[in-house]
């Protein structure tokens, strides 16, 4: 079985909660060929009937778990788990040991950005950017 058909990137999605199964599945759709880790095999159930893609039930911060989803081959891995400490670990990971070349993590506490710049790896903060789009609402209202 070649994981990497069609040319499609190969992803590896930690953490099966709302953002990893939401994107899973958007990622699934667009035909990227994708693999979510997660240690709750519940989880799973949040992925849609038309997911194409793998599922492992296991922790991702084990590197045998890491093996088995084929880290080696991936293109991208998405940390997206609720736990800061446990994305920047996967994030660490991916990147210094496996040279994955685009790693994404989700980043609950915006003062712990510099340690994910520092490890070359992007981030997304659901707080800097709510923060953000509300300033931006608050100061639209303000104009009015």
């Amino acid at each position: 079985m070649d994981i990497n058909k069609n040319n499609d990137e190969y992803i590896i999605i930690v953490g099966c909660g709302r953002l990893g199964s939401h994107l899973a599945n958007l990622l699934s759709k667009e035909r990227k060929s994708v693999v979510v880790i997660d240690k709750d095999e519940k989880a799973f159930d949040r992925l849609s009937d038309e997911f194409s893609g793998f599922t492992i039930e296991a922790d991702a911060i084990e590197i045998d778990t890491l093996i088995k989803a084929k880290i080696e081959r991936a293109d991208v891995v998405a940390a997206t788990t609720n736990d800061d400490n446990t994305n920047i670990m996967i994030a660490q990971i991916a990147k210094t040991i496996y040279g994955v070349p685009k790693v994404i993590a989700r980043l609950f506490e915006p003062s712990r950005e510099k340690v994910y710049e520092e490890l070359e790896v992007e981030t997304i903060c659901p707080t800097t950017l709510s923060a953000i789009e509300f300033k931006s609402i608050i100061l639209k209202e303000e104009e009015k």
